[in-house]
């Protein structure tokens, strides 16, 4: 065992079972490096929980990767083009690929009664992933739909049901503005809600057979591709590679590419965990610094004695960093237990809530991942070791004789 490490050890120990004096001081140190270190842990769980909860629920309204008619179009109408099965099956055959579905949306007007309201329809078929929707669904079902015959069930959004005072089960009617106009007769099979506004008021799930009889499409004739991947960090990857093996009538967009703005207001809080990260690194830091220096003046005459048996500054040096390393370990240790506890009773009893209409979400959502704490500990400690490397600069102006003279 190195000097250095044993005489570190025993001044811990000296200061937290004899120091009367330095006792408190250490502990406050601690206590204030494991507040800290938990409040960082708790930015970072939020902050990625947020932006996972988010992300999840604009891929389920659109998937993680698109594929429409080039053509531009500004309404909520997408243009028709030919189902290639050969293509189709190309994209569940690549390795990145979770999932691929097609779709058609169409615009119209829901009534109920007096009440109406503008909606758009998105069609969708048998491969249609309904796992989104169940997951989010507050009253009803989910429908289930064939290639033979076309469904009258819908399913709708909780904002949709209050503002037409509808119920599951009721029946709905919905009229298309187009030359002549038409009119369907939907039941609502289910009612679903995300907390996502733009999404909740506008759109509702059918079946696609109604929006080809109502365009006057044929049989195999769809309005655009979604694609669910398995990792979010190939998305721009995989994009690019479907879109080289598209058609070039075809436009491929990623999620990221079709709400710019929503993506960019994530990103943007990735900004608030740092600066809340380098505030209480400062503060962690701070405080380990006071305490060193406090132990460093109470053991004048030791250090003293170190140099006059041959020890070097640089030496010396090492056993106090030493000590502020062990004091940072404790303080990190009742930190990673305060934190990963405070983040583990939110995930499974959502204790602290948000106003949906504001945040998109009910409660606060934590995301648990095993690097990110790693990481912030090794940060930590790398950080806390640099500036303890400032308050260890007095020992090499203490001289061995004063010392030792005068203790």
């Amino acid at each position: 065992m190195r000097y250095e490490w044993f005489i570190a050890r025993r001044i811990v120990s000296s200061v937290e079972n004899r120091s009367v004096a330095t006792k408190p001081i250490v502990r406050l140190a601690i206590a204030g490096v494991s507040l800290g270190f938990a409040v960082m842990i708790l930015a970072v769980t939020i902050v990625t929980g947020f932006k996972q909860e988010i992300r999840d629920k604009i891929v389920g309204f659109g998937a993680h990767i698109q594929i429409s008619n080039y053509i531009e179009n500004n309404s909520f109408e997408t243009l028709p083009f030919a189902r290639d099965e050969k293509f189709i099956n190309e994209l569940r055959s690549h390795p990145g690929v979770e999932h691929v579905q097609v779709f058609a949306t169409k615009a119209g007007i829901l009534k109920k009664e007096e009440e109406i309201s503008g909606v758009v329809a998105k069609g969708v078929g048998t491969d249609f992933n309904w796992k989104f929707f169940q997951s989010k669904l507050i009253s009803g079902k989910t429908p289930q739909y064939n290639d033979s015959v076309r469904s009258n069930e819908i399913v709708i959004s909780s904002r949709l049901a209050k503002k037409l005072r509808i119920s599951s089960g009721d029946s709905v009617l919905m009229y298309f503005i187009q030359q002549p106009p038409r009119v369907r007769k939907f039941k609502v099979d289910g009612i679903y809600e995300t907390g996502l506004e733009e999404f909740d008021n506008l759109f509702l799930i059918s079946d696609i057979n109604h929006i080809r009889k109502l365009n006057d499409w044929e049989d195999d004739e769809i309005g655009g591709i979604e694609i669910l991947i398995r990792d979010l960090d190939e998305l721009d990857k995989i994009s690019n590679e479907i879109y080289t093996r598209s058609d070039a009538s075809l436009n491929t967009k990623s999620i990221r590419e079709i709400y710019p703005q929503i993506f960019d207001w994530l990103n943007l809080q990735n900004i608030n965990a740092v600066i809340i990260i380098t505030l209480m690194l400062l503060v962690a830091g701070i405080n380990m610094i006071s305490a060193l220096l406090i132990i460093i003046l109470e053991r004048v005459s030791m250090i003293g004695t170190l140099k006059a048996l041959g020890a070097n500054n640089s030496g010396v040096r090492r056993v106090f960093l030493s000590i502020a390393l062990v004091l940072t370990g404790k303080g990190l240790l009742w930190g990673n237990i305060l934190g990963i506890g405070l983040t583990l009773i939110q995930k499974h009893f959502n204790i602290i809530t948000l106003d949906q209409q504001s945040y998109y979400i009910s409660y606060v959502p934590v995301n648990i991942q095993i690097t990110d704490i790693l990481l912030l500990n090794a940060g930590t400690i790398f950080i806390c070791g640099l500036m303890m490397i400032l308050p260890t600069a007095i020992i090499t102006r203490i001289s061995p004789l004063k010392a030792i003279r005068f203790s």
